[in-house]
């Protein structure tokens, strides 16, 4: 049976706003805050499942522009509900080197307003929508991508942190 989450945030984060406050284990183990990425310009999206096409594609293309990234001085986060054994394997099988955070409880998820009721097969359930936000060195989210196409995403998202 999977979990129904019924919380939402007091306010939707939208850009110009600080980040929420989050925290959650990544597939190397480590244990990120808001709070511990302060700083640093951060590209946290969240994608709905290891393994699927769209989320293949869109973290392969991360994982791309990974070095361009980095030389705009941000870093990039993923983050789904699946548990930390499936986000290594995924990193594994795609060769990412950006960390996933394995947001089970779906805490982060909540705090972003990124889950919404979906239907698949005739089943509803709650899940990921695709999303990211740039979030500058200061905690304050600069841009926020809701419904995300993945097609020129990573292209779009670089561009913006390039600008900040």
């Amino acid at each position: 049976m999977s979990k129904q989450s019924t919380a939402k945030p007091a306010v939707e984060p939208t850009e110009n706003q600080a980040a929420p406050a989050f925290s959650g284990t990544t597939t190397d183990g480590q244990h990120l805050s808001m709070a511990d990425l302060k700083g640093t310009p951060l590209v946290l999206y969240f994608y709905p499942r290891d393994n699927t096409p769209g989320c293949t594609t869109e973290a392969r293309d991360f994982q791309a522009h990974l070095t361009d990234f980095e030389s705009a001085g941000a870093r990039v986060i993923g983050v789904s509900n699946d548990d930390a054994a499936s986000h290594r394997k995924f990193c594994d099988k795609q060769g990412l080197t950006f960390p996933l955070i394995a947001d089970t409880d779906r805490s982060v998820s909540e705090a972003f307003n990124v889950l919404r009721m979906k239907n698949m097969f005739g089943k509803r359930f709650e899940g990921i929508e695709r999303s990211t936000f740039l979030i500058d060195a200061d905690g304050v989210i600069r841009r926020a991508w809701r419904k995300v196409k993945v097609p020129g995403h990573v292209d779009e998202v670089l561009e913006a942190v390039k600008a900040l």
